[in-house]
């Protein structure tokens, strides 16, 4: 009879898939090792009664490591790690004698089936594994098939007998994949590691630790809660006011409104708001509506989005989370917990799963009732071609599992039974008044239909006070406005869920790989984990990240900073950006374009010089001031705005001075001169990425103070090379608006999007009001000019 040699991942795993291919008749010791137990039984296989052997490793059965004299630190400039140091494989644990237990319990075997974990890791055991085994393993007849991969998602009867029934092969490539990963972490690891330790020891007494680690994803995983760390150390609180009103709806009820302009930052602003309001006695309905929202339901859960909730919720570390799903699942609990998969396969049987759930105590009830009504379609999520989402396998109670392994399986199993429920359906009622010249809001929900929040209690629609009947042109008697002083906050540092997103986002580590990353910056005293599982990083986790920038902090001086009037070093590397070295500065800059000075102009708020921006000479060009790009000088701008969008109002390179209209496609930017362009002149969108070239081989053009009398764009003033003029009559000099001059339309060509504008289609639109700065006005509201003092400017703004 031969002899069919089967190895798991883990013990637990072989026993659990032991069980159901024996139907639990089967007998079982312990190997030579003492970790890993054997369990044999009869079957079939291929068509022929064979003997069924069982176990499993613990794990990476090898693991890579230098050779020799390069495994000693004082021996060997860490520089040789990178290409000269020869790696060999060990065993990953010689204490388990895990080559030695695998040709044991191998030798003699016909054939061999590998059920390890389905990821790239346990594809590479697979061929950790087949080198121990397949030396001592019997001779194949001919062209006979002697190893087989079984592919499985969860320790169920039916995915463990399907997985048995559609045996395949390991892949090789996906092996070598992690093989050239681990020889990549090593090499980095090693040499970093062995260089930072070197160089601090003895140097710095104060950083409590015997040894400084690096690792491709461990540092940038401690740079992003460093990075939340600097913020909070440079953030400067702002003091902002803001109004509040409330109104009487019956003798004992009142409301209170939200103010539509939010917040001001100058008091005597907000002085001015209150001064208009506070005298009136009646607040007016200007209008009402009703609108049925829905809030979806969750989408079918990964890893990421699992340890996520396990830290903001249930209080879970990422490493501890993890451990405790693969207990679950080795025990038949959930599916396999390592996927990026959030769609359901479409031969996923849903109402199966959901039915093992029917009689559970604690939501029997929503179970029979999403049974008997029809499930939910599950939301299409994203399909990673790994494993399934995650999902509950069988039922289980609190006495059954307990503690921590009762609540995260109580979370994956309503999260699976959201996904199938009904979305959250709700009515958001909402009121807006006016008291005098200001508006005021206040708005309301009533749940509907629960939905999915029945399951996740958590997430429903928040009760808030019932709103009262009424219409348009209603009063009610205001009892007070009052303004509020308060000031702008610092950001908190980092959860662990939102680092977790932050590493996926960025691709840093792998869904399996997170936690560990997470968990060495903990243990290798870099970070500390606060109340609320808030990350925050020691002395030395912050002394490391600060040396890394200044190593990156190389580049070639480009423009003076205004602070300390030195010039500041240009960082091409992504993400490009401007640092000082005096006043230990970083400003930001636009990526994916050139970047370099401009005239050495400087900007008339900060006296930074300003550099200009390219994607090239088909694309867009504009100026910035490295600080206002970073740090936006009036409230109506926000960061990553360049001088095409500052609305300072006497600046020669601001979207003031040369903003000529609305765009002609996006209807939200405004078209800009560039005036670098020349000879081959360009108007651009300051939103889009409309461009139009115009007026080629021009010597001067300039933005008019003057307007278009039908559309109110800015007049250009346009002064032709006199042997190449395209004006009648040997004119050099016209003045008119690009838009609506006949003589100007002829030499305006869009590029990089389709024209919508009026003039392009004719008809009677071209009358609609296209001034610059802002886009369309309301009607009768005054183009604002360059103002004459600080409260005229804002009664031309506000009103």
């Amino acid at each position: 009879m031969k002899t069919v040699l089967m190895v798991a991942e883990k013990p637990s795993l072989a026993q659990s898939i032991a069980k159901i291919l024996s139907r639990g008749n089967m007998s079982s010791h312990k190997g030579l090792n003492g970790a890993c137990s054997v369990h044999e039984y009869t079957g079939t296989f291929a068509g022929q009664p064979v003997r069924f052997k069982m176990t499993s490793v613990c794990g990476h059965v090898m693991t890579l490591d230098f050779l020799g004299k390069y495994n000693k630190w004082d021996k060997v400039d860490p520089a040789e790690l990178f290409s000269q140091a020869p790696t060999e494989k060990k065993e990953a644990n010689p204490k388990l004698n895990m080559v030695k237990f695998l040709q044991v319990e191998g030798r003699g075997c016909d054939y061999i089936v590998l059920w390890l974990d389905c990821d790239k890791e346990g594809e590479n055991i697979c061929f950790e594994v087949l080198d121990a085994v397949l030396p001592v393993m019997n001779k194949a007849h001919s062209n006979e098939k002697t190893v087989f991969r079984a592919r499985f998602s969860s320790i169920t009867d039916t995915d463990i007998c399907n997985a048995m029934a559609r045996l395949g092969e390991p892949d090789h490539n996906e092996a070598l994949s992690v093989d050239a990963r681990q020889e990549l972490d090593l090499r980095i690891g090693c040499a970093f590691t062995r260089f930072q330790t070197k160089y601090f020891q003895g140097k710095y007494g104060d950083l409590d630790s015997s040894l400084i680690s690096f690792g491709p994803c461990q540092t940038p995983t401690l740079g992003f809660c460093v990075e939340r760390h600097d913020k909070i150390q440079s953030f400067k609180p702002e003091t902002y006011w803001v109004l509040q009103a409330k109104v009487n709806t019956d003798k004992d009820k009142s409301l209170l409104l939200d103010w539509d302009r939010v917040r001001v930052f100058d008091r005597e602003i907000a002085q001015m708001f209150l001064n208009m309001t506070k005298l009136e006695k009646e607040a007016q309905v200007e209008t009402t509506s009703k609108k049925e929202k829905a809030k979806q339901r969750p989408l079918a859960l990964n890893t990421v989005e699992m340890l996520r909730v396990a830290s903001s919720a249930l209080g879970m570390g990422p490493q501890h989370a993890m451990q405790t799903a693969e207990r679950l699942y080795t025990q038949g609990y959930i599916s396999y917990p390592r996927t990026e998969t959030t769609h359901y396969p479409e031969n996923f049987d849903l109402k199966g799963s959901l039915r093992q759930q029917a009689n559970h105590p604690y939501w029997a009830d929503t179970v029979k009732r999403l049974l008997s009504e029809g499930i939910n379609r599950p939301r299409k999520g994203h399909d990673a071609g790994d494993h399934p989402p995650i999902t509950p396998m069988r039922s289980a109670t609190e006495a059954e599992l307990g503690g921590d392994a009762w609540r995260l399986y109580e979370y994956i199993t309503r999260h699976f039974i959201a996904t199938v429920s009904h979305d959250c359906k709700y009515l958001q009622s909402t009121i807006s008044f006016r008291i005098g010249p200001e508006l005021f809001t206040c708005s309301g929900k009533t749940v509907i239909s629960p939905g999915f929040t029945e399951i996740m209690p958590w997430q429903s629609v928040p009760l808030e006070e019932s709103l009262p009947t009424c219409q348009r042109g209603d009063t009610f008697a205001v009892g007070e406005v009052k303004m509020l002083e308060k000031q702008t906050s610092p950001p908190d540092y980092l959860t662990e869920a939102e680092l977790i997103t932050l590493m996926e986002k960025h691709g840093i580590g792998t869904d399996a790989s997170i936690p560990v990353h997470i968990n060495n910056i903990c243990q290798r005293n870099y970070v500390t984990v606060e109340s609320g599982r808030r990350l925050k990083p020691t002395n030395l986790g912050i002394v490391l990240v600060h040396g890394y920038y200044k190593i990156a902090a190389t580049g070639k001086p480009l423009s003076r900073c205004g602070k300390c009037h030195r010039f500041m070093k240009y960082i091409q590397a992504k993400p490009s950006r401007l640092h000082c070295s005096h006043c230990d500065e970083t400003y930001t800059l636009p990526q994916n374009g050139t970047i370099k000075l401009y005239k050495e102009l400087r900007c008339p708020l900060d006296d930074f010089e300003l550099v200009l921006w390219s994607s090239g000479s088909r694309g867009k060009s504009y100026p910035l001031c490295p600080y206002c790009y970073n740090h936006p000088p009036f409230r109506d701008m926000k960061k990553g705005m360049g001088c095409n969008e500052c609305t300072h109002p006497t600046c020669q390179h601001s979207l003031s001075m040369l903003g000529i209209g609305q765009c002609v496609e996006c209807e939200s930017g405004v078209l800009v001169l560039d005036p670098t362009s020349g000879p081959k002149w360009k108007v651009a969108c300051n939103k889009c990425n409309v461009v139009a070239h115009c007026f080629e081989n021009a010597h001067r053009v300039r933005v008019s103070s003057d307007t278009c009398n039908t559309c109110e764009a800015a007049l250009l003033d346009v002064d032709f090379n006199k042997a190449k003029s395209p004006l009648p009559g040997d004119e050099t000099q016209h003045t008119g608006c690009v838009f609506c001059d006949p003589i100007f339309q002829e030499l305006v060509e869009l590029k990089h999007a389709a024209s919508c504008h009026p003039m392009h289609r004719g008809g009677p639109g071209r009358r609609q009001g296209r001034g610059r700065g802002r886009g369309r006005r309301p009607p009768g509201k005054p183009n604002p000019k360059r103002p004459k003092d600080k409260m005229s400017a804002l009664a031309a703004y506000f009103v």
